[in-house]
């Protein structure tokens, strides 16, 4: 990536243009991130920046972790993630990664963590179709047929009843409409995946050159 940040989603709202429409956004609080250390291809095999966000109390952290932060001179922080940057040489140890790293009109993807639902049958967790709910029909919310009889097993990557949300989702090409780095503000148009509070990667689009 080219750039990125860290950001939690604060909720959704509305804002109008010139011609008075209404663009359904995303507010984010986006930083500001700390690098804390950065990952050299000679060192490491790959080049990234190790960045932190939201300060946390120094008794919340173990030995080793308190013991990171000191070393690059940094405050504690909550949340540490990599960003494998490709222009890692503009960035020092110490520096902030602040919400005006995005412009107004950019295109951006964000990962995050979807909202988790629980154990979910098939109708809900893939879409299927229920059966006939009148004239005897005795199947109506069922998964349907397993399989052939001659496999006698179920084969892999049969749509069954299960564990639904709690993954990593990523949404592509976002527009930015707002960066407002004096209150670490970023909104963005439409829904980013995730709960309110959750936590944000923001990155440059990969399908916008």
């Amino acid at each position: 990536m080219k750039k990125g940040i860290l950001a939690k989603k604060i909720g959704m709202t509305q804002v109008f243009d010139e011609a008075g429409r209404s663009i359904p956004v995303t507010v984010l609080e986006a930083g500001p991130c700390t690098v804390i250390s950065k990952r050299v291809s000679e060192k490491d095999g790959y080049q990234a920046l190790q960045v932190g966000f939201k300060p946390t109390k120094e008794n919340r952290l173990n030995k080793p972790q308190r013991g990171h932060f000191k070393k690059a001179g940094v405050q504690p922080l909550k949340y540490v993630k990599e960003l494998r940057f490709e222009n890692i040489g503009d960035y020092e140890v110490g520096q902030e990664i602040k919400a005006d790293i995005f412009e107004p009109g950019e295109f951006v993807d964000i990962t995050g963590v979807s909202r988790g639902k629980g154990f979910a049958g098939t109708i809900k967790r893939h879409g299927q179709s229920r059966g006939a709910m009148s004239h005897g029909s005795h199947y109506h919310r069922g998964p349907g047929s397993l399989g052939g009889i001659a496999a006698a097993r179920v084969f892999k990557g049969q749509t069954l009843p299960g564990r639904m949300g709690g993954d990593k989702v990523t949404v592509q090409k976002l527009q930015v409409i707002k960066a407002d780095p004096a209150q670490n503000i970023l909104m963005v148009k439409g829904a980013v995946p995730g709960p309110r509070g959750g936590l944000l990667i923001v990155k440059n689009s990969v399908k916008v050159s």
